[in-house]
């Protein structure tokens, strides 16, 4: 497992009323049940069951989208999770 951190902006950031949450994951649908865990308020709308809901999207490092659950994430890395509709 690695240490990731989901940095999540507008209105993900304001339900779960922080910005980053740091979790154990090996892939991006593993550091999304660990955030739907830690961030209760987020379930449905923003993730579902280790998977982004629809118009959601992932970007690892601010480099790629993502939105595979078996994309490998690597020790120390970002995952930014933002609405598509926002101009994601």
């Amino acid at each position: 497992m690695a240490r990731v951190t989901l940095e999540l902006f507008g209105i993900a950031a304001r339900r779960a009323q922080r910005s980053e949450v740091p979790v154990e994951a090996s892939t991006l649908g593993e550091a999304l049940v660990a955030l739907e865990r830690e961030c209760p308020a987020l379930a449905g709308e923003v993730v579902r069951a280790g998977r982004l809901a629809p118009h959601w999207v992932a970007s690892v490092d601010g480099r790629r989208f993502i939105d595979a659950p078996d994309v490998a994430l690597a020790e120390g890395a970002r995952v930014l999770v933002l609405s598509s509709l926002a101009g994601g």
